[in-house]
């Protein structure tokens, strides 16, 4: 039997940014966050290197936004970006007050104007600028961060739910727009129950999953983009998928991403024969920006007919790569490779949705009442490519900044009436779950084939063609089968792989992270790419 649960606050996604809006409302609201897995099944706990934020005194808000600019290739909100780096020391400042474990600096008062805790430098940035855990900066967050929200009476975390769809007052065929709440599958009881909420925030990560090869875990399905594009909210700039150059390639690893830190702390790109080969694409060599470092391996490899490449630190003392590096090593150890004394085999993979459901500064949607935060947004920050950790510094900034503009207008926002419960009255059990498991793995395949690191027009449209049959075989699925998690993320990746591809089709010139031979040169003045649903504005 379905319940309803009735919530002032409801965050759908558990890592940093729904965390983060959590603990930043006040008790008097009663809040529930949602895992559609564990509580630690999010990006946020695998995140390795850091959150760029400007904390030196050498350093300034105007340099990290040029940095921003520039690594965004004419494509950043500049007002988007002043306004999350200039809020950057504030949100670290939180984090500390949060307890966060942030390493800290050896040599405090060094001529470079020291501050307390470590930071590194990372490609894109010129300074050092990334505080950081170790090399497990995510997992101190989050670990931070969760024990704080249990010690909250009025925060409910409440694991294995999987959003299935918003309920807006016009999916109801009421008159208006605003989000009302969410309908939740229950995995251990196998219902969809209603969930009411005053406010409801979408935190649910990036898109990776849609991607063969991804240095994400499983839940990065777009599940967020998705709901919001079906409820009528727009989206922009879903073409810009950032690759991260680095994950070790190893055929028991899966996606264990190798930080950036560790060029950024000298360790050398290489060819399989030993030759060093990024100083023949970008002044900066392994501190490029990321699209170039990506690109560049992509075609050393299919140049060479290669594997993968080898990111070499070995040249490092044992004692500082042990010091900075000890989840790179321990890991990497256990699939025998001792980084201190041999190079680390690395392929790109997908890491990073820049794109999403479009907000503004207070992360509003086009919903009343419907927040996005973090991964799942377009904010104009990141603009054709994404400045390293600067994703985690956006989760912080702006769910903050949603937070306070959910309380100030907590008092005149009513809880929603009785909503409908979910109709399951026309579906059956499925004994047909192969389908699921194809279109899942076809999906996937022709998304890293046709939609990768290069693209043309006719794998965009070959692509095209196949996400459209997919989509209509999971719509009759969907109407005529009891839903699962299976089957509410691959219609969700579905989608969202048919807007990334729109997005992408839409674009005619090589920008940032969007590379096409048919247009590889860019076009000014440069423009967002905005779909507009439907139901928008109708």
């Amino acid at each position: 039997m379905s319940h309803h649960h009735r919530h002032d606050v409801l965050v759908i996604g558990s890592g940093a940014a729904g965390l983060t809006l959590a603990l930043t409302l006040p008790e008097h609201l009663r809040i529930a966050v949602l895992s559609k897995g564990s509580l630690a099944s999010g990006s946020t706990y695998w995140a390795q290197g850091g959150v760029a934020a400007v904390l030196d005194d050498t350093d300034t808000v105007d340099s990290h936004v040029q940095d921003t600019l520039v690594a965004g290739a004419g494509l950043c909100r500049e007002d988007a970006v002043r306004f999350t780096v200039e809020h950057s020391r504030e949100a670290i400042q939180w984090l500390i007050e949060q307890g966060v474990p942030f390493t800290r600096d050896e040599d405090p008062g060094r001529e470079d104007g020291g501050f307390e805790f470590h930071l590194t430098r990372e490609g894109g940035h010129s300074h050092r600028r990334i505080i950081h855990a170790a090399d497990a900066t995510g997992a101190a967050i989050f670990n931070t961060l969760l024990e704080k929200a249990r010690q909250r009476p009025n925060v409910e975390l409440l694991e294995q739910r999987v959003a299935v769809d918003l309920i807006t007052e016009r999916r109801l065929g009421q008159t208006g727009d605003r989000c009302l709440g969410a309908y939740v599958l229950d995995r251990a009881s196998g219902e969809v129950d209603t969930y009411h909420a005053r406010f409801v925030v979408l935190a649910c990560g990036g898109a990776s999953k849609v991607y063969l090869y991804t240095s994400n875990p499983d839940s990065t399905c777009g599940d967020g983009i998705a709901m919001a594009w079906r409820a009528g909210c727009r989206v922009g700039n879903l073409e810009f998928n950032q690759f991260h150059p680095t994950c070790l390639y190893h055929p028991q690893a899966k996606s264990f991403l190798i930080t950036e830190a560790v060029r950024g702390e000298g360790g050398l790109l290489k060819l399989p024969n030993g030759e060093r080969f990024m100083q023949r694409f970008h002044s900066r060599a392994e501190l490029a920006p990321r699209d170039v470092v990506a690109r560049a391996i992509d075609h050393e490899m299919k140049r060479l007919g290669a594997d993968c490449v080898y990111l070499d630190i070995s040249h490092k003392p044992a004692d500082f790569i042990k010091a900075h590096f000890p989840t790179v090593y321990d890991r990497c150890l256990a699939f025998g490779i001792d980084i201190t004394r041999e190079p680390i085999p690395v392929v790109p993979a997908a890491h990073y949705t820049c794109g999403g459901v479009v907000v503004e500064a207070r992360g509003r949607t086009d919903i009343p009442g419907l927040y996005a935060i973090g991964e799942t947004t377009f904010t104009g920050l990141h603009g054709a490519n994404r400045l390293a950790s600067n994703s985690l510094l956006e989760c912080f900034v702006y769910a903050r900044s949603a937070a306070f503009d959910i309380l100030e207008q907590a008092s005149l926002t009513p809880l929603p009436e009785q909503l409908p419960s979910w109709d399951a009255s026309q579906v059956t059990d499925s004994d047909e779950d192969v389908i699921i498991a194809h279109n899942w793995d076809e999906l996937r395949r022709f998304m890293w084939d046709y939609v990768g690191i290069v693209r043309t027009n006719k794998r965009l449209q070959r692509a095209q063609h196949r996400v459209r049959l997919l989509l209509s075989e999971i719509d009759e699925f969907y109407s005529n089968y009891k839903v699962s998690r299976d089957l509410i993320e691959l219609r969700n990746l579905a989608l969202v792989a048919d807007l990334i591809i729109r997005s992408a089709m839409q674009r005619h010139e090589s920008r940032g992270l969007h590379y096409t031979l048919d247009y590889p040169d860019p076009v000014d003045p440069p423009q967002d790419t905005i779909l507009v649903p439907p139901t928008y504005g109708d």
